[in-house]
């Protein structure tokens, strides 16, 4: 291998990813000090101090860029520790309500904004894997087609949940209320689930 192409390709690598990266910290800047995804191009653009070809070249539309941003915020703070599979832990009810409430102007902004269906389709994709790790969890031995049809079905309530959430709860947020409520729900689906005066006891530990 040329190893003077390789250097050069290596550069063209970094700059990509670092232009991608300014891209997608500026959306989530701007969304959440605007509260709306009403931005145009030229202000993300601006914002990541690229040009508004770059920022087509890299995502194709406005509504792309913000859905990413979204996917990779959720990605890298809630999702990295754990991978379907059973390799690391689920992310937890609680952990992920948490993360949720303290973005919330960002998320609220992408789940009634113009992006509003790519967002919520988005959170859902992302969560499904573990949807379907946790339906194996409650249920057992499932087969595939189960397991993956009792996932769309989790993923699918616990995802209009959080956004009615997100976008209806008076502030402050409680995530602790809302772990438990969801919780309150899958003990009825399953056995498995710990009964409400476990889960209340383990809530109370975590307000303190």
């Amino acid at each position: 291998m040329n190893v003077e192409l390789s250097a050069r390709a290596e550069v063209t690598d970094r700059r990509v990813r670092k232009t991608r990266a300014a891209l997608l910290a500026a959306a989530v800047r701007l969304v959440e000090e605007r509260e709306t995804t009403d931005i145009s191009v030229t202000d993300l653009a601006e914002a990541a101090d690229v040009s508004r070809r770059v920022l087509y070249q890299h995502f194709g539309d406005r509504d792309a860029l913000l859905t990413a941003a979204a996917a990779q915020l959720l990605t890298q703070e809630l999702l990295t520790s754990s991978a379907p599979g059973g390799t690391g832990d689920l992310p937890s009810m609680l952990d992920t309500a948490r993360h949720f409430a303290a973005h919330r102007t960002f998320y609220r902004a992408m789940l009634v904004g113009s992006c509003s269906h790519a967002a919520t389709r988005t959170i859902a994709q992302l969560f499904r894997p573990y949807s379907i790790v946790g339906a194996r969890e409650l249920f057992g031995d499932l087969d595939d087609t189960t397991a993956s049809e009792i996932a769309d079905f989790l993923t699918g309530g616990t995802t209009a949940v959080l956004s009615e959430w997100l976008i209806e709860a008076a502030e402050p947020l409680d995530p602790v209320a809302l772990a438990e409520r969801i919780a309150r729900v899958q003990a009825v689906i399953s056995p498995r689930i710990p009964d409400s005066d476990r889960l209340a006891a383990r809530s109370a530990r975590h307000r303190q």
